[in-house]
Formats: structure tokens, C-alpha cells, sequence
């Protein structure tokens, strides 16, 4: 990687400030002066720092963020704030993007990443990874609606949903209740309940797999994923971490 690029993926300036920091002699690479923009370094095994810090470096990013409504599941909207107009600068510079969506009025848990491969196996159905919403429904949801959900929805589309697991928390005039499923068509947890005769009027995502929305982080807050946590989805996902 060029150094250049290496110093502006890590927040230490555009391009053009980077060049000056090397010009003026702040950047060593293996405790020697490194002036030229254009060198090649393999942070993984050379020791870069500019004014005797040494920069850590890393690819790839991963973030949960507790999605308030209101905000769009996506990296730039010309009318809306987006989930990555949340993000500190810090961690904006990585040109992360949401893994999958929540619908814009939808809160909880989104991961938000620049790992296009874990992204992509954390989304495909193929994998079958289940996702927990919590909803308030209007109207009572019964046992009769679990199995219907258990043998598959048919949508407004002709579409049959995959066998889903609905558990029912609350019933009556309005209800409350778990969901979980391992597709993410448009509006699906809606839909759902919409082809049963009833509707949403509250949605949040509480869980992918047995990774679970963080319950210290308010609406709108954000943090690293552990160590742990990261290897848990790499494990879901059958990938080498």
C-alpha cells in the first residue's frame, strides 16, 4: 500500500496535507525518514509512525449501532440524515456502509461495516441467519398466527416467506410480540402481519444470530464490536478470521 494512502486511511490528513507531512520529515518508516509519497509499506510488518507515533493500522471496520427511526440505512440521501452521517469522522474515513436495512422508521440493532465479504454472507437468505425484531402490533395476534408464520406467509406479491418463528408476548387489541426471520425482503415484518390482517406500529431489531443489540447503548449511539464479537460473525458466517 502506498504510504500516502496508508496515512490518509488512517485520519492523518487528505492526500495533499499527508504529502506535506512527508516532505517536512515527520514520517518514519522502521525508525528512517520516508519523504516520498509514492512508497510502498506493508503495515502489517513495517512500523510506520509520524511524529514518533507509531500508527495502527486496520482494514476493516465493524460497528453496532443502536438505529434510531428517522434515520435511513444508508451511506448518502439527499433528503435524510443516514446511518453514516451518525459517525465520528474517526470512523466515517473508513467508508463504512450498513450491512443490510432497517426501514427508515425501524430501530436497533445495524451492523455497519467496510467488509464487503462479511457483508455479503451476513446478508445472503442462502445462510439462513435468523434476525429478532420486537414489534407492537394492532390487533390480537393468536396461536393461528404462529402457524401460519411457522408454515410461511404468502405476501402481497405472491411471495411465500420462509418459515419464521413468532412468539407472542402480549396478546389483545394491541399486541406484542417476537419475530424471528432469515430473509430481509422490503418491509417484510410488515408485510407479514399485514397479509394476516393486522399491522405495525413498532419495530425494532434485537438481535443477527446471537449477536444482540447492545442494551448500554442509547438511540443513535455506536461502538466497536469486541474481539469476541467479530469472530462470533465470522464463525455464523463460515468465513476465516
Amino acid at each position: 500500500m502506498r504510504i500516502d494512502k496508508l496515512l490518509a486511511n488512517m485520519g492523518y490528513g487528505t492526500r495533499k496535507e499527508v504529502k506535506q507531512l512527508l516532505k517536512s520529515g515527520h514520517v518514519r518508516v522502521n525508525n528512517q525518514v520516508e519523504k516520498s509519497p509514492k512508497t510502498h509499506v506493508n503495515p502489517n510488518e513495517e512500523e510506520v509512525s509520524v511524529n514518533g507515533e507509531v500508527v495502527e493500522y486496520k482494514e476493516f471496520i465493524y460497528l453496532m449501532l443502536h438505529k434510531p427511526d428517522d434515520v435511513v440505512s444508508a451511506t448518502e440521501d439527499s433528503n435524510d440524515l443516514t446511518v453514516i452521517d451518525i459517525l465520528q469522522p474517526e470512523d466515517a474515513l473508513f467508508d463504512p456502509f450498513p450491512v443490510g436495512r432497517l426501514d427508515k422508521d425501524t430501530e436497533g440493532l445495524l451492523l455497519i461495516t467496510n467488509d464487503g465479504q462479511l457483508s455479503h454472507r451476513l446478508t445472503t437468505p442462502k445462510k439462513d441467519i435468523g434476525k429478532t425484531y420486537f414489534a407492537h402490533i394492532e390487533g390480537e395476534v393468536t396461536e393461528r398466527d404462529v402457524e401460519v408464520f411457522q408454515a410461511g406467509v404468502c405476501l402481497d406479491d405472491g411471495y411465500v416467506t420462509k418459515p419464521s418463528f413468532l412468539e407472542i408476548e402480549k396478546t389483545g387489541p394491541q399486541s406484542e410480540i417476537k419475530l424471528t426471520i432469515t430473509e430481509g425482503k422490503y418491509h417484510q415484518v410488515k408485510r407479514m402481519f399485514e397479509a394476516v390482517g393486522k399491522r405495525v406500529t413498532y419495530l425494532k431489531r434485537l438481535s443477527i444470530g446471537d449477536l444482540h443489540l447492545d442494551p448500554d447503548l442509547e438511540l443513535g449511539e455506536y461502538r466497536e464490536l469486541s474481539e469476541a464479537e467479530i469472530s462470533y460473525l465470522f464463525q455464523l458466517t463460515n468465513l476465516d478470521h
